[in-house]
Formats: C-alpha cells, sequence, structure tokens
C-alpha cells in the first residue's frame, strides 16, 4: 500500500521506485491512494493511468476525489479506482474486487465531512460480500485524520478483514503491527512527494496561509521525493496478515 501520491513529483518518484521494488521484493499486489495525484489536488484519467502503467493495480482516495470533476465518468467504468464507500448516493464504487483481492474504501468522520459511519458501512459491506463471493484477503483504506478513529475502526474490524491501513494525513506512523485477530493495522502509510514540503505543499505558501490567515493557492513543492508505504504478507487461503513493515524510498 502506498501513501498518498502528491502531485507530479509523486508521480515520477513512483515511476522511478515501483517497478524495481515490485521486483525486488516480489510483491503481488500493490495499491496507492492516488487522490492528490493531479497538481495535488484530485485525480484525472491521465494521472490514474499514469500511475496504472507504472506498476499500481488498484487506486483508492478520499475526499478530494471530487477536487477534479473529469474523473466521474470513469468511475463507474472499468478504470480500477474506488472512492470512501460510507459517501452516501455518491458516483463510483467504495470497494472492488480484483484478482481475487478485495479493497475497500472508507473515509473518516472526526474532523472530516459528515458522512454515513464507516464503521456500520463496513459491516454492511462485509456482509454483503460473505453471501456473494466471499475474498478471504480484503484490505481496508482508512481515509480519517484522527488516529484515535484510525485505531477504533482497526480494533472493530479485527479478525475480520487482512489489513486497516490509514491515509489522509500524508505523515507516516511508526506503529505498525498485527493485532491479535490477525489484521495488519497502520494508522498512516505517509504520502509520496516532496520531502521539503509541509504534507507535499510548498512551504512558503503554507506559511503565508499560517500568518496571514488569507486564502493562498498550495502548490505542490519540488525538489527530492519520498515514497511512503506498507508492505504486508498476507496468507491467501485464511485471510490473515502475517508481517507488516514500513516501505520508504527516497527518489532525486
Amino acid at each position: 500500500m502506498i501513501g498518498d501520491i502528491i502531485g507530479r513529483p509523486g508521480r515520477q518518484a513512483l515511476k522511478a521506485i515501483l517497478p524495481e521494488l515490485r521486483q525486488e521484493l516480489a510483491i503481488d499486489f500493490v495499491i496507492a491512494n492516488g487522490e492528490n495525484t493531479a497538481g495535488g489536488f484530485g485525480i484525472t484519467s491521465d494521472t490514474a493511468y499514469e500511475l496504472l502503467d507504472n506498476g499500481v493495480d488498484l487506486l483508492t482516495s478520499g475526499n478530494h476525489i471530487w477536487d477534479q470533476k473529469e474523473i466521474i465518468p470513469y468511475m463507474d467504468e472499468g478504470l480500477p479506482l474506488i472512492r470512501p464507500a460510507n459517501y452516501p448516493n455518491a458516483p463510483g464504487r467504495g470497494y472492488l474486487i480484483y484478482d481475487g483481492i478485495m479493497v475497500l474504501n472508507l473515509m473518516g468522520r472526526v474532523f472530516m465531512p459528515a458522512l454515513d459511519c464507516p464503521f456500520r458501512t463496513a459491516d454492511a459491506i462485509l456482509d454483503e460480500v460473505a453471501e456473494s463471493e466471499n475474498p478471504k484477503v480484503i484490505i481496508v483504506d482508512f481515509h480519517a485524520e484522527a488516529t484515535s478513529e484510525k485505531q477504533g475502526l482497526g480494533w472493530y474490524l479485527d479478525g475480520r478483514v487482512s489489513a486497516v491501513l490509514g491515509t489522509h494525513t500524508h505523515v507516516g506512523t511508526v506503529d505498525a503491527k498485527i493485532l491479535p485477530k490477525g489484521t495488519a493495522y497502520l494508522s498512516d502509510v505517509g504520502m509520496t512527494g516532496p520531502v521539503n514540503s509541509v504534507i507535499g505543499s510548498n512551504v512558503g505558501d503554507v506559511l503565508e496561509r499560517f500568518l496571514t490567515g488569507l486564502p493562498q493557492r498550495l502548490n505542490v513543492a519540488s525538489g527530492p521525493s519520498i515514497l511512503n508505504s506498507a508492505l504486508m504478507d498476507i496468507d491467501p487461503e485464511t485471510g490473515k496478515a502475517t508481517s507488516i513493515q514500513r516501505i520508504d524510498r527516497t527518489a532525486d
């Protein structure tokens, strides 16, 4: 699972690092959060296909999925892109089962837009797929602000999914672990984007906003980039995770 990819620097870092990383670590399946790939806000069909062409199998998203309206017609088609499942009556799909692996996207509600309950949405979807395709390997991208909410969902879904991985803050955490019933957990995977930035944005732009309180356009920063990710081993027969570790690589 690759953390939120920020603009062109993030896409270039992924292109430089991921193909070799897949080969080096014999990675079977790659998920990436792509909601910030188009200029730092939203995703387009071009940026989506660029990520897919460079080794990503499935794209998740979050609150910025709607920032580039041109992606909306693609969201109900064959593009392996999902949006948070707890958006009520929204375009697109909240989960996909791809090569026998189910990926579910959810969004938190603490310090975030008021959506349907992510806990009850997870219950409903897991019950639905259990009666039909019943996939063993289930990965959850929980796009949320509060670590308490992320940890809560991890414990709530322990033993029912293979992994709960947090995205959204762009700041990676160091709490990767296997919960008691076999679910891999990480509060935040981090980001794939410029190192010398404020969560991917130009430092000067962000400081101007903080110092003046006035609206300020945030541009994606430049310079060397880092790829933040989490690598898991999951038993395909039981769906239980056997290991999780952070994998962080820097690109020039």
